[in-house]
């Protein structure tokens, strides 16, 4: 399901007053469109791709006023559609990025807009947003195709410049994952990597029938905003110890990293890394950083320092013929006190703590 397609541009019947702030020139257009949503007869929309529309005007006017639109505001909007939220939109801010990959719905949305003030606001890039750079923006506001969920918060998350917010339709589960908590029967790998990088808050409930033509899920609006400045961890790194440990999410760590798989990766980097000598690891750099701002009582007890915990991590190391990176592995839990413990219930600091015992003994996941 996402928000993406749309329709033919039809004004609805037009009304006095309202005009909220918008520009005289515009007031005949807003009060056409103001509390109307369109929908066209005239195009076959393929739910195979997300092309749900969202068609219920209270709905768009809450999500609006979730975003908490400034004047000065760049949007981003993913799947316009026919327009029903991006009209809305442009009558409130600077300018509206639509990204739409079907040229049909291209064509409806400038219709909808053509001889309109709101047209110069309005900028549409065709094509598939996984696939291109993200322009700057303040804001992503969007109906989400829901088959591209998943990698284009990612690739929000990890866009620079920082925008200031999110606020993305989902399909109700994927956004209950996302604000998921340890010990919740959805909290996951996308629950734990998401809150890493962002605060992130369920804002509503939308059913089905809101839609044109109703998609077989139910949906939810998610509110997303990163963190600024982001946690100094690289991610591919850390997203390679929370991949093997979410595979299967009920295992005891100890037992998800006996796989021959995990083994034989962590074997080949260890490698890698050690002949490496006195390459100091930027992302070791940023993790131990971290944790020992996390912890800085254990640190001051145990008398170390950020050099020498450097230093220890990265002399050089010789690897013994009878070397067995199982039995390390397995080390390593043991003394971070992970052994026995279960992906399904730990949070971010007990990730952290365990990544900075793996590559203190120079043990990589990327």
């Amino acid at each position: 399901v996402g928000q993406d397609p749309g329709s033919r541009g039809r004004a609805g019947p037009r009304t006095r007053g309202g005009a909220g702030g918008v520009p005289a020139g515009c007031r005949r257009i807003a009060a056409a469109h103001g509390n109307t949503a369109v929908s066209s007869p005239g195009i076959l929309f393929n739910t195979g791709a997300g092309q749900h529309i969202l068609k219920n005007p209270l709905v768009v006017n809450s999500i609006i006023d979730k975003a908490a639109l400034r004047r000065t505001d760049v949007i981003l909007e993913v799947g316009p559609g026919t327009g029903n939220l991006t009209v809305k939109m442009l009558e409130k801010v600077k300018k509206v990025i639509a990204c739409e990959i079907d040229p049909r719905l291209v064509g409806e949305l400038q219709k909808r807009v053509q001889g309109t003030c709101l047209a110069n606001k309005l900028e549409i890039k065709v094509g598939d947003v996984l696939k291109t750079d993200l322009p700057f923006f303040d804001a992503c506001v969007a109906n989400l195709p829901y088959q591209i969920s998943s990698p284009f918060v990612f690739k929000l998350l990890l866009h620079r410049p920082f925008f200031r917010c999110a606020i993305l339709m989902f399909q109700r589960e994927f956004a209950l994952r996302l604000v998921a908590k340890p010990g919740s029967k959805l909290y996951c790998r996308l629950s734990i990597n998401t809150q890493l990088l962002a605060r992130v808050d369920h804002l509503m409930k939308v059913g089905k029938n809101n839609f044109k033509p109703p998609p077989k899920v139910e949906s939810s609006v998610v509110r997303i905003e990163p963190k600024n400045p982001p946690p100094p961890i690289n991610f591919q790194e850390w997203d390679g110890l929370v991949r093997i440990a979410f595979v299967r999410k009920n295992k005891t760590l100890s037992a998800a990293f006996k796989s021959s798989a995990v083994e034989q990766l962590l074997d080949h980097n260890y490698r890698v890394h050690c002949s490496l000598h006195n390459t100091v690891s930027s992302f070791l750099i940023s993790s131990t950083s971290v944790f020992c701002g996390l912890h800085t009582d254990f640190y001051k007890s145990k008398k170390l320092t950020l050099k020498s915990l450097m230093y220890q991590s990265f002399s050089k190391r010789e690897i013994p013929e009878n070397f067995k990176i199982a039995e390390k592995i397995q080390t390593v839990l043991k003394d971070t006190g992970y052994s026995e413990k279960r992906a399904r219930s730990m949070d971010i600091d007990d990730f952290i703590r365990l990544l900075h015992g793996f590559n203190s003994e120079g043990i990589h996941f990327s």
